[in-house]
């Protein structure tokens, strides 16, 4: 069984008609079509289009019948991204079927035209044979090759301006990475840097990703920028595979400013939404905006802007896809499912805010459309400002290695031997004691001056305890050594010191 391959799966026959009349092949096609049990969806002068059942193997086809000249092309087509990009051979099965059960009818029919044709034409005189450009995947049947994808066209606008801009946003951020590296590296004699891995989060930060407290900090444009930044190639050829076969589908039908508004508040959502479940690190990528996409197609499916016949098999496939890219962010690494819910929920709203016909005698204006539509987004705007209070997460955690740090110069002193000299022993007190823990005392209020999540401050108080207990302990160590060479420390400093090592092991 022949598999068909691509974006859009499809395999099409290319049927000489000869001296067959093209009214009786659509008869006959019909028939074999209702035979089948196939749904048919429209038929007219000029051709026909049906849509295979729902199963576990397949979320439909379409099959499509157009009368060019004397030929009849007859095609089955994927409804909905396809896993793995293939058909699995459900094309060809189709076609194969089509085929067989078209000879059973001819030879069925043969007796009874007249009566067929007459009833044909008089159904076809109050069809709309315009219908094979508005439907369900008219738009991706115009795209001839991968190149066509990248060019703006009617009914496919903004999509592919915006696959350019990702592309080349990615590649300059990639070619500004390499340049910057290799200076660094040149600078520090043909070595690199040891914080390699902070130098391209910051290149990643000049270039726009989203991170929480920079956009609490009223760097806003943020939650645009970042949806134009990817980390890989897969990152990016996913996101724009998913865009593409999104614009081909539901753009026409939105028209390119709805369109825009949606993928790019959508987008603005998702990034809110991610600030509030990620305090720290940096999220990027078009996926919250392409999310908003999905839901904005659901939000067209379920108010009939499809031809109804289609609708079951659409809703079904983008459910599908939806469900299992949730799923995939809910149990990957690095995947911001955060901003996938988000956007695909804003999506659906403001879809359903801007398409919806509420009552066919009242009318809403589409600025008042809008105008809700904006009002909404600004009061989650404003909402979520207001209610997520900026972390110093990152900076804490700088602060608290650094504490550690320092910390860990304490067992230098503790098996100090009895046998050196005791200016030596004072000088290793208060070399790797004291002087490391009066740098804890002045990280401790860094630290108290940063409001942090709340299990950052219940640890922050262990440390500020364990700052005074232990700058205690060595002024004490230091004490005792100093009046008694023979290293014997006094009950106090004993005390001091076992209240260190009780707060550092203090079971969990």
């Amino acid at each position: 069984m022949p598999i068909s391959w691509g974006y859009s799966p499809k395999i099409e026959k290319f049927i000489p008609l000869a001296d067959f009349p093209a009214d009786k092949y659509l008869i006959v096609a019909k028939q074999a079509i209702e035979n089948l049990g196939w749904s048919l969806s429209h038929i007219s002068e000029t051709g026909l289009i049906a849509y295979t059942p729902i199963s576990f193997q397949s979320y439909s086809e379409e099959i499509s019948i157009r009368i060019h000249g004397n030929f009849a092309v007859v095609k089955s087509e994927c409804v909905g991204i396809q896993m793995l990009f293939n058909d699995y051979g459900k094309n060809d099965l189709n076609l194969e079927k089509f085929f067989h059960e078209f000879e059973y009818v001819e030879f069925h029919l043969k007796d009874v035209w007249e009566e067929n044709l007459f009833k044909f034409h008089r159904f076809i005189e109050t069809q709309d044979d315009h219908y094979f450009e508005k439907a369900p995947l008219a738009t991706k049947n115009k795209i001839k090759n991968v190149l066509f994808l990248l060019f703006p066209q009617k009914g496919y606008t903004v999509t592919p301006v915006l696959v350019l801009i990702n592309t080349f946003y990615y590649i300059a951020l990639v070619l500004f990475s390499i340049v910057y590296l290799r200076y660094q590296f040149v600078r520090n004699g043909n070595s690199y840097d040891p914080d390699f891995i902070e130098e391209l989060k910051k290149i990643a930060l000049n270039f726009g990703v989203n991170q929480r407290n920079l956009v609490l900090g009223g760097e806003y444009w943020r939650l645009i920028s970042y949806q134009f930044i990817h980390g890989s190639k897969s990152h990016l050829f996913f996101n724009m595979y998913a865009l593409v076969y999104l614009g081909l589908m539901i753009e026409n039908k939105l028209g390119w400013k709805k369109y825009l508004f949606i993928y790019l508040m959508s987008g603005i959502c998702g990034g809110l939404v991610s600030l509030i479940f990620h305090q720290e690190g940096v999220m990027m990528g078009a996926s919250g905006a392409i999310m908003g996409l999905y839901g904005a197609f659901i939000a067209l499916l379920i108010t009939k802007t499809f031809e109804p016949k289609a609708t079951k098999a659409l809703l079904v496939s983008t459910l599908i896809v939806s469900l299992l890219v949730l799923i995939n962010g809910a149990f990957g690494k690095r995947v911001d499912n955060a901003a996938h819910i988000g956007g695909f929920v804003s999506g659906f709203i403001f879809t359903y805010l801007l398409n919806y016909k509420w009552d066919k005698t009242f009318e809403v204006k589409t600025w008042a459309r809008y105008a809700v539509s904006v009002l909404l987004f600004l009061m989650f705007f404003s909402g979520v400002l207001h209610f997520s209070p900026k972390y110093g997460t990152e900076e804490y955690r700088k602060l608290r290695d650094t504490f550690n740090g320092n910390m860990g110069s304490l067992n230098s002193i503790m098996n100090l031997k009895i046998s050196l000299p005791k200016d030596v022993k004072l000088a290793s007190i208060k070399e790797d004691g004291i002087i490391p823990m009066e740098r804890n005392l002045v990280i401790i209020k860094q630290m108290q001056a940063l409001n942090l999540r709340p299990e950052d401050a219940k640890e922050r108080e262990e440390k500020i305890k364990l700052s005074k207990v232990s700058h205690r302990a060595v002024m004490l160590m230091y004490r005792d050594i100093k009046a008694d060479s023979s290293y014997r420390y006094s009950k106090e400093t004993s005390n001091a010191l076992a209240k260190v090592f009780e707060i550092i092991y203090k079971p969990e």
